[in-house]
């Protein structure tokens, strides 16, 4: 048994969104504010029974609260004209919060979900369940609110010293929102419902229409089916030693957090304390507590001998003379009880002189340390739970009530990447699974399944994930009166059946940083010194982009139209930065460029991705317009040599080398580099001062045959002393100011305007 789909409707952003889980791990990618952490949100909400009391109308998805307050509206109209309401829960259905959790179901698994099955038709494959928040009752709601609008009204109108601005002023509750922002819990409920596996979309997110007609369940459905653990993001590290006011009275942090040492205290009292239920594997422990406390017992009446008998000749105190005696009382839990109880060894065990034990408490190691000590700890304390490992199975089968080991457990994991550096980042992702799984009774077993979620914004966890496993989170530009939401693409399915595309993008994202996945905007350039260069003229020329997220892949020409899926499925802006690469129709072999000649492109991603040009001419004299491809939304540039003007004469360059250096003659003139650098030099010093572009466009052609060291080339530039005069080629400036249009024109529509924002207020 897994978990398949999530569907979440109507929650903060997501509007109508479907994570589709991964067999074992999903990692929940995305650019800030895309939506991850909303979806964590909507899954500890609705599907941990201890949270469920924390809604509020802010995790209604905003723009349902124009309609909402309609319906709010028409109950007045219908209270004024004493027309009477109409209430249906059919009016609220579309707007209110909801999950809908989709479980595959195996044949030998169905005594599970008997409580779930939709008809005796049903067979097996799927069972669903909506856990939705709506009106407790709706007869109450309407008299609740319409009482509290009438009053407000009333009020209003029969207020003494009306001022001028008198009419600008009205009393709460002004709307249906405003009346629930005091009153949600009080009205509002959590329900579950069957839904019917019959009418489940694999292919495209569509939720059910409940209807008046279909009853709640009793009880949460999901009680034994499901164990859920969380690790907050919030997991509020700090020093023992300091009492933070963040700290609840039994030093549990408010976010969920704890010290390790009192971490280590709560496992040891539910899974190892040998007094509670002790077996026969308990009696060693018991009997050395037994001797101790009884000598430190003895040694206590000894110290004590003289105090007491002068106390007893006082003859206090009275009543019989009753004889005062010292006990002790030694117990494992309280030796535990203490700031130092977890501490770390300095010296190795092989060390000469470890018998002299060199230690420090917790509080003195980095919080990258105790973060993943801490992280794993969880991780083994929620499968041990889950498992009922030790003393806690005991207690169990005592207990009045048998325990059935619920046969999925759903584990989430916020943001794991907190103080933990780039390293470890991996190391975690790669053993958390295992660590979760590390019980004999689990392992690659089928009876019992785990499934763990993750949210991160490390590009070094996405790089340790497989491609199936993440789960995209992208934004969608506001169109009129909506508000931005959020919709969640399966990476999984991005490149169909193409393995060898596939293959090819999955390793080479693997061999970059995956910061990709959490960019507002990409730029791909062709190779390293645009790699090297082109964040420099980013941070002169883009202010814009310079202050935003963009992210940067080297990738060549032939190859970066195999980004072309992934790219379009993140529905990201894309500036594609490359080369014309001009050859010879004939000889099919590299030339430098010029007009009228018949010449070709030999860039895949000019001929096949955009603009799907084959032709030297017909690229040169392309309009600007024409270099762009739009797709809901998404907008993709391509960016090559155009032609330039360099000393009154057109000149046409083939490289980003050729092009930076026709933008800046003098300073390739006057500076006295190496390699590539000088080459330039010298094929300009060669014209003693002539202009003739077509033979110096021949010139830095031939140079860049010779002398291809292109990383070197641009190292040489950087750390020139001229290296600030440095001009951006023309086809890259006009690129990046294209790119900075698109990234501010996406920020500004994914913001709330101030007009929407009264509205729905």
């Amino acid at each position: 048994m897994q978990i398949k789909y999530v569907d979440i409707q109507n929650f903060r952003k997501l509007k109508s969104c479907r994570i589709e889980f991964a067999d074992e791990k999903t990692v929940l990618v995305g650019a800030n504010n895309s939506g991850k952490t909303t979806a964590m949100d909507a899954l500890k909400k609705f599907l941990i029974k201890g949270l469920q009391r924390s809604f509020s109308t802010t995790d209604f998805t905003l723009s349902n609260w124009i309609e909402i307050n309609k319906i709010g509206d028409r109950w007045e109209e219908g209270v004024e004209d004493k027309s009477g309401p109409t209430l249906s829960i059919d009016d609220w259905e579309e707007f209110l919060p909801s999950l809908d959790l989709w479980l595959k179901v195996e044949e030998n698994e169905l005594h599970h979900v008997t409580h779930l099955i939709p008809s005796l038709n049903w067979d097996s494959g799927y069972v669903g369940v909506r856990i939705r928040l709506e009106p407790k009752d709706l007869k109450s709601l309407f008299k609740g609110y319409t009482s509290a609008r009438m009053a407000a009204k009333e009020a209003i109108q029969n207020r003494e010293n009306k001022g001028p601005d008198s009419d600008l002023f009205e009393l709460s509750p002004q709307n249906m929102r405003s009346f629930l922002e005091e009153n949600l819990l009080k009205y509002f409920v959590i329900r579950s419902y069957t839904l019917d596996s019959n009418k489940l979309s694999t292919e495209h997110t569509t939720p059910q229409i409940l209807g008046p007609e279909i009853e709640p369940t009793d009880g949460n459905p999901l009680t034994g089916l499901i164990r859920i653990d969380y690790i907050s993001a919030q997991r509020g590290f700090t020093d023992p030693d300091n009492k933070s006011p963040y700290l609840d009275d039994d030093n549990n942090y408010a976010s969920g957090g704890k010290s390790l040492s009192s971490q280590l205290r709560t496992y040891y009292n539910t899974h190892l304390n040998p007094e509670k239920l002790p077996d026969a594997s308990d009696i060693g422990a018991l009997e050395a507590i037994h001797n101790a406390q009884r000598v430190f017992d003895l040694k206590l009446k000894e110290d004590f001998k003289d105090a007491i008998q002068e106390l007893e000749t006082l003859g206090y105190p009275g009543f019989s003379n009753p004889k005062i005696t010292i006990s002790t009382q030694v117990k494992p839990m309280n030796n535990l009880d203490h700031k130092s109880a977890v501490q770390y060894d300095l010296l190795s065990s092989s060390n000469a002189d470890s018998n002299i034990p060199m230690r420090l408490p917790e509080s003195h190691n980095g919080l990258g340390y105790q973060n993943l000590i801490s992280m794993v700890f969880k991780l083994m304390s929620f499968r041990d739970d889950w498992m009922q490992v030790g003393k806690v199975a005991k207690e169990q089968s005592s207990s009045k009530e048998d325990y059935i080991t619920p046969p999925l457990h759903l584990v989430f994991i916020e943001e794991p990447e907190a103080h933990l550096h780039a390293q470890v980042q991996q190391v975690f992702i790669r053993k958390a699974y295992e660590v979760l799984r590390s019980h004999k009774d689990l392992g690659t077993s089928r009876n019992f399944t785990t499934q763990m979620v993750v949210s991160t914004h490390s590009s070094h966890i996405a790089h340790e994930t497989e491609f199936s496993s993440l789960r995209y989170f992208k934004k969608q530009v506001s169109h009129k009166s909506s508000i931005p939401i959020s919709t969640v693409e399966n990476l999984s399915e991005v490149f169909g059946r193409n393995e060898a595309t596939n293959r090819f993008v999955t390793r080479y994202i693997k061999s970059v940083h995956c910061d990709l996945f959490f960019a507002d905007a990409v730029i791909l350039v062709e190779g390293p010194a645009e790699r090297m260069l082109v964040p420099q003229f980013i941070e002169n020329d883009s202010n814009q982009l310079y202050e935003s997220y963009i992210s940067i892949l080297e990738i060549g020409g032939s190859h970066a139209h195999r980004l072309q899926s992934l790219i379009e499925k993140l529905g990201i802006h894309c500036l594609i930065i490359t080369d014309l690469d001009c050859i010879s129709p004939i000889s099919k072999k590299a030339i430098y460029p010029e007009r009228n000649k018949g010449y070709l492109t030999d860039n895949y991603t000019l001929k096949n991705w955009l603009p799907k040009l084959t032709k030297i001419d017909d690229l040169l004299n392309l309009d600007s317009d024409k270099k762009v491809l739009e797709n809901n939304g998404q907008f993709i540039r391509v960016a090559y040599q155009t032609p330039m003007e360099c000393s009154g004469q057109e000149a046409l360059a083939t490289t980003f080398e050729d092009a930076l250096a026709f933008e800046n003659i003098d300073f390739f003139q006057n500076n006295e580099g190496i390699g590539l650098l000088r080459k330039f030099k010298e094929s300009i010093d060669s014209l003693n001062g002539k202009t003739d572009n077509k033979l110096l466009s021949e010139k830095f052609f031939n140079s860049l045959r010779e002398t291809p060291k292109k990383a070197e080339f641009a190292l040489d530039i950087i750390y020139s002393d001229d290296f600030e005069r440095i001009k951006t080629p023309g086809y890259i400036t006009e690129g990046l100011k294209w790119l900075e249009e698109k990234v501010s024109f996406r920020n500004e529509h994914l913001s709330i305007s101030e007009k929407e924002y009264e509205v729905i207020k």
